[in-house]
């Protein structure tokens, strides 16, 4: 699980690293062709964590339910994000894996049911949970490096 949890922190350390540069305007625009912007797809990230490890698994979320619904999946940013939203989004993409890595370790995670995500992969318990986490977060990794280029 530490190996799983690594390959998640590396690259969340290098964009935020990567993105360190870019002003809070640059990171809430939404380039034409696309329907979200820099800030969302970070935050998604920890909304999706929370999502497919705790929701799933019938535990209560370690985020707050406005951050959590903000970001969830089929959501769009609805307005500008401040200096203080991306703060914590930063602050989560690190906090949230070193909860996920402890509760883990705890065995909270005992009755994570099946469920079949919208890419066709067969989730069925909290190891499968996080070794999906990784090919999502390219995804949306993959959409903040295409975006940084357009602002």
């Amino acid at each position: 699980m530490e190996k799983q949890i690594d390959i998640m922190r590396q690259p969340r350390l290098k964009i935020i690293e990567t993105l360190s540069t870019f002003t809070i305007e640059q990171l809430n625009t939404i380039p034409a062709g696309f329907s979200n912007n820099i800030i969302w797809n970070l935050g998604h990230m920890v909304a999706a964590q929370q999502g497919v490890c705790y929701k799933r698994a019938g535990l209560p979320l370690w985020i707050d339910e406005p951050f959590f619904n903000t970001y969830k999946p089929e959501s769009k940013p609805e307005r500008f994000y401040a200096e203080e939203d991306l703060e914590k989004i930063k602050g989560l993409l690190l906090t949230s894996l070193h909860q996920l890595e402890r509760d883990y370790k705890n065995g909270i995670f005992t009755n994570y049911p099946a469920w079949i995500t919208r890419y066709g992969v067969e989730i069925a318990s909290i190891d499968d949970a996080v070794a999906f986490l990784p090919f999502h977060e390219g995804l949306h990794i993959g959409y903040i490096m295409a975006i940084r280029k357009l602002v």
